[in-house]
Parts: C-alpha cells; sequence; structure tokens
C-alpha cells in the first residue's frame, strides 16, 4: 500500500496496527483525523462479532448504518455461485454508513467504502486479504484518487543494494547525500543487507529519472564493490547473472546451510543454465566419499576449518565439472560451539577456474538465532563469488 500511495504522489507518514477493540479503534480514528487527510483501513469488514471498523467508523463520526440493498444481493449472488448458503451473520457484511459509497470487492463477499464524513477527511476501507484488497485499490480506489486531484505528481524510487559493508559504515560515507531534498535519499538495512533508496518527486517518470540517475551514480562509485545490484536484484540473481555472461557453470557443496546455497541460486529463472547442482555433506563420511575431504584434514583441523571448506569446494567442482565450486561449514547453534570455534563461526570455500583454491573465515556472532546464521552464510557465499566474477571479468 506504501508503494501504491508513492506512485499517486500521497505521501504516507503514519501506519498504526490496532486490535480488534472499539475504543481504541476510536483512538486511532481521532489521532488520524487530526494528523492526516486521507485515512486507509484494512481489516475487520467480515461478518464475524470482532470485525468492527465499519460500525466503529460509523459510531465515532455518529452516521446511521443502513442495509445496501445491491450489496446484500451481490453476497447472496455470491454465495449461490460458490454452491453455499449465506449464513445470517452475513447480513452485517451489508450495513453501509449513511453518505457512505460502497468500495465494490468483485471476489470477496467484504465490500470496503469511500466516505467523506466531514470536511477535510476522506476515509477507504479494504478487507485483509491482500488479494482482494489489491483488486479494490486498482479498479476502484486509484480512479477515485485521480478524480480528488491525487497523483498529479508521483514518487519514483531507486533501491541501491549493498553486501559487505555495514550501515552506519556505508552512512558515513554517503552522509552529505542524506541533506538533498528531490531527490532524496534514505538508508534501510535487514536480513544482513543495506540498502539506500533514492526517491524523487516529478509529473513525469522520465524527470524523476533523470534526477535520480547523477545521484544513483555517485553513490556506486562511493560504494565501489560493497555495492551488488539494484531494485529486485538479490546475490542469487546477480551471481547468476556474471556467471551466463562468463558462459560459466557452478556447483555448490554445504555443511551447516543444508541445501539453503542451492535452494537461493534457485530462486533466479534460468539457473539450470549455470548451476549444476550440490552435495549436502552434513556427516564427514559425505565429505569424505563424495566430495574427497581427507580423513586426516578432519582429524587435524575438524570440519568447520579453512582446510576441510577448501576440499569440499575442489571436491564438488571435480565431481560435477564445473567451472566454480563453492563450498560452506560452519557452527550454526545454538549448540556445537567452543570457545576456539563458537557459534556462528563458518568457513566458505571457493575453488575457481584456474585451478586456486581460498577460503574465507566468518564470525556471524553466537547471540543470532540458527536461521539468520544459515541465512547470512549463504549470502556471504554468493557474495565472495560475486567478487571474484567481476574482478575476473
Amino acid at each position: 500500500m506504501a508503494q501504491e500511495l508513492a506512485k499517486l504522489g500521497i505521501p504516507h507518514y503514519y501506519q498504526t496496527v490496532v486490535g480488534d477493540n472499539p475504543m481504541r479503534l476510536q483512538q486511532v480514528v481521532r489521532i488520524a483525523c487530526e494528523r492526516s487527510g486521507l485515512l486507509i483501513f484494512t481489516g475487520g469488514l467480515g461478518p464475524t462479532p470482532d470485525d468492527l471498523t465499519t460500525e466503529t467508523l460509523a459510531d465515532y463520526f455518529g452516521a446511521p448504518l443502513a442495509e445496501d440493498a445491491a450489496v446484500l444481493e451481490d453476497i447472496r449472488h455470491k454465495f449461490s455461485r460458490r454452491g453455499r448458503v449465506m449464513t445470517p451473520n452475513n447480513h452485517k457484511q451489508a450495513l453501509i454508513p449513511t453518505g457512505a459509497q460502497v468500495l465494490p470487492n468483485p471476489t470477496g463477499t467484504a465490500p470496503g467504502m469511500i466516505w467523506q464524513p466531514r470536511s477535510g477527511v476522506t476515509i477507504l476501507t479494504f478487507p485483509g486479504v491482500p488479494s482482494e484488497m489489491k483488486t479494490m485499490w486498482q479498479e476502484t480506489a486509484v480512479p477515485f484518487l485521480r478524480s480528488q486531484g491525487w497523483g498529479k505528481e508521483q514518487i519514483y524510487s531507486r533501491s541501491l543494494r549493498f553486501w559487505g559493508i555495514g550501515e552506519s559504515t556505508l552512512a558515513d560515507k554517503v552522509a552529505k547525500f542524506f541533506d538533498l531534498q528531490n531527490p532524496t535519499v534514505a538508508p534501510y538495512a535487514g536480513k544482513g543487507e543495506v540498502r539506500l533508496r533514492v526517491s524523487a518527486r516529478s509529473t513525469s517518470e522520465a524527470a524523476a529519472m533523470a534526477a535520480i540517475e547523477p545521484v544513483v551514480a555517485q553513490l556506486q562509485e562511493i560504494a565501489g564493490a560493497d555495492y551488488y545490484g539494484s531494485d529486485q536484484d538479490t546475490l542469487a540473481v546477480v551471481v547468476g547473472r556474471l556467471l551466463q555472461q562468463q558462459g560459466q557453470t557452478l556447483s555448490v557443496a554445504e555443511s551447516c546451510t543444508g541445501g539453503g546455497l542451492g535452494q537461493f541460486l534457485t530462486t533466479a529463472p534460468g539457473s539450470s543454465s549455470y548451476f549444476w547442482g550440490g552435495v549436502i555433506s552434513y556427516d564427514n563420511q559425505v565429505k569424505v566419499n563424495l566430495l574427497g575431504v581427507k580423513p586426516d584434514t578432519l582429524a587435524r583441523h575438524g570440519a568447520v576449518s579453512h582446510e576441510v571448506a577448501q576440499q569440499m569446494a575442489v571436491g564438488v567442482r571435480s565431481r560435477l565439472n564445473t567451472d566454480w565450486g563453492l563450498s560452506i561449514t560452519g557452527i550454526a547453534g545454538p549448540d556445537g560451539g567452543t570457545d576456539t570455534k563458537p557459534v556462528g563461526l563458518v568457513y566458505i570455500g571457493i575453488a575457481s577456474p584456474d585451478g586456486q583454491v581460498d577460503s574465507v573465515e566468518n564470525r556471524f556472532g553466537v547471540h543470532r538465532d540458527r536461521d539468520f546464521i544459515r541465512w547470512l552464510s549463504v549470502c556471504a557465499a554468493l557474495d565472495l563469488l560475486r567478487r571474484r566474477l567481476q574482478s575476473s571479468n
């Protein structure tokens, strides 16, 4: 919804989550009316007693509810079409505050409403079901808002994505850009990566992009190799693109990530042209028998080590006959860590087409949960490969 508002040039300043309680709902409405002219509600339009949005809004603005015959007939028709009998509580969904317009729901039984209960306040309500809300937004709400003068200017954005650099470090490098007014630059961080969103308000996309692109170019230059892609790019997509450009193939060997690296790689369409497969070598015997890791290496250095990561990468590259071999071995926790090898210690091995073998140690921290350590391991492995591919291009 925030993205859709941006397309219409509507500033999105606040959002609130509130439970199904009339008093708290009315408190939210009161606060919202004091600071905003457009109020959008999702959820609470169903037939059950805890669906309170419509009646609470009607009560707050002192408008009686009236049954809309056309809405009731539409609900009956939908039940009949599905071979079901409409229950009495569905009558509730046909109650609309006096003065409000129905916001039709083509697929579900809960209509929304478009209501201007007082000067300067416009209310739109939608069901909580995302697919229903999206259809109603596009078919009815957007045309209505445009008719009210919204959408003359729109907000266009580019999102730059970075891996291998912390949010504070990147923010310090690009601090001067945060003072820009149009376009604006805003930092975001999550799931191990950092993003910079560059946004411009304009009457046309071409004009907005003309303002955005010079800023994007400067940010990319400052960040250097820590910048990996834009907008919908993922590390898997970027690595796949580089492999395709260079006509090279990849195989993976995984221990602590249990197939997560292969799974992420295959989220990119067309990945079968460069990703040939992998080995999940959770047990040491699999490392020895399928990947050729030496028992002596395991005995001397342990499964979580530079040496084993390197031998795993070499082994899978040889076994699957690919240009690149990438491996992960580590301690995802919550158990299994020691003073010398704590939870979060992960080694990534890489074997390149020219026969060079290397590995990188990562310490992702003992206080992060298992799934997050595994995710960081997958992304760090792909980022290592991305940098090697870019440097060899």
